[in-house]
């Protein structure tokens, strides 16, 4: 696996290169100190992997992996940084990174995260893992529950309150709503479910509702 690293302090990109030198199944062909040398390396060398830090100068990390990604999409990116801010980690993954590490990830986890990138799979940090978790979470709509014959939600609970034996009255205590409005729910529900009674809505709640 031939891989690029990129990281504009010297110490770091010395490290990191002598690092993966000791791991059998990757090559380093290149270093550079920041993303407009990223490219260079990229066009002359066509490695599988680059490991990529973000905030440089010259072209940072970002743009260099949009630009990396847009012109040679046989090359992975995988970024490593430290920072694992919502900003950083949201502009990388637009940009086309394939992992996202933090500089305190091991030799081991850095090796693996390039291989799963050469293959086309994603790794993540666990902090990382967790906070795309969570944003997926909060982008996924909660369920809408669907009720038979058209009914709403207040239909449902007054259905079921007619079946628990209650009246107009205590229904409307126990969904501090008006007894007027409970009659004009009852109506509407028996319209809907084709009852003339107390007695048969309490069946049609205790066949078709199930329990509250």
């Amino acid at each position: 696996m031939r891989v690029v690293v990129v990281d504009d302090q010297q110490l770091m990109r010395e490290g990191l290169v002598a690092l993966l030198d000791l791991v059998d199944d990757v090559e380093v062909t290149g270093a550079a100190a920041n993303g407009e040398e990223a490219m260079s390396l990229v066009a002359e060398l066509r490695p599988d992997v680059v490991l990529m830090d973000l905030r440089m100068p010259v072209m940072d990390g970002v743009e260099a992996t949009r630009r990396i990604v847009r012109q040679y999409p046989e090359v992975a990116v995988v970024v490593l940084t430290t920072y694992d801010d919502d900003q950083s980690v949201d502009a990388a993954l637009l940009a086309g990174a394939r992992g996202y590490l933090t500089k305190d990830a091991g030799r081991a986890e850095i090796a693996a995260a390039l291989r799963s990138a050469a293959a086309g799979q994603s790794t993540f940090t666990a902090s990382v893992s967790r906070r795309l978790v969570d944003a997926l979470s909060r982008a996924v709509p909660p369920p809408v529950t669907t009720f038979p014959d058209g009914l709403t939600a207040r239909e449902v609970e007054v259905l079921r309150l007619i079946a628990g034996g209650l009246s107009n009255n205590e229904i409307g205590a126990t969904l501090f709503i008006a007894e007027t409005t409970v009659k004009t729910h009852i109506n509407n529900a028996f319209a809907k479910i084709g009852v003339r009674n107390r007695t048969e809505a309490a069946g049609y709640a205790h066949d078709n509702l199930g329990p509250r």
